[in-house]
């Protein structure tokens, strides 16, 4: 088992805690599990996350996105893997409140000749968020988001966003926040499923993509 104690960042390091520039598709592929979550006594926190399928494969230094916040693998064994999640992300991501026993949406980074599904993921979050209405509408959920006003320009209809590490077409949007509608596939295998009113989520819009961009049609 992993303990969340781990030597000091390096003074001068930066905050974000992907050292890596990588990309991913919002495709989750699998739900961890929080086993620690501690205070690094740096300003930051210690994330030991729990996946006996995951785990083995892993490789130190390797980027990971969990809830959509690309983090740096620190260690790992058969069945948990570390994260050290630096202030600035803490500030930014909804990452500061995870506890153990909570699940989290895992996606490794793409690599060099893998399928894309979903679309272009930084790992960067944009702004926090929340669940203002929760619908059910037969097999599907209808779900309204809310975020900063000056993030508005992030989404345009029928555009992508990622929301925890999930990506989804944005249905529509309305004053303050975003509208989407969760297939059953996504309600059974992310954190979207449990996500209630209320709820504070991570969303990142698509890469290139702003409101009145030529870039959409």
């Amino acid at each position: 088992m992993l303990h969340s104690r781990l030597p000091p960042r390096p003074r001068g390091s930066p905050a974000c805690t992907c050292y890596n520039a990588r990309m991913f598709t919002g495709l989750v592929q699998t739900l961890g599990r929080v086993a620690e979550a501690a205070d690094d006594g740096h300003g930051g926190r210690v994330l030991v996350l729990r996946d006996a399928d995951l785990a083995p494969k892993l490789a130190l230094g390797e980027s990971v996105a969990v809830n959509g916040v690309c983090l740096t693998v620190v260690r790992h064994d058969a069945t948990e893997f570390a994260f050290q999640v630096g202030p600035e992300t803490l500030l930014r991501t909804t990452l500061g409140s995870v506890r153990p026993g909570d699940g989290v949406n895992l996606e490794r980074a793409l690599r060099v000749g893998d399928h894309l599904g979903g679309h272009f993921v930084t790992g960067h979050v944009d702004c926090v968020g929340s669940v203002t209405n929760r619908t059910p509408s037969g097999e599907w959920d209808d779900v309204t988001f809310a975020i900063p006003p000056e993030f508005d320009e992030l989404l345009v209809p029928k555009g992508s966003v990622a929301v925890d590490g999930v990506s989804l077409t944005v249905a529509d949007t309305v004053s303050g926040g975003f509208r989407v509608m969760l297939i059953p596939h996504t309600l059974a295998v992310t954190t979207l499923g449990s996500r209630a009113v209320g709820s504070a989520v991570g969303v990142a819009g698509a890469a290139g993509q702003r409101a009145g961009s030529c870039a959409f049609r």
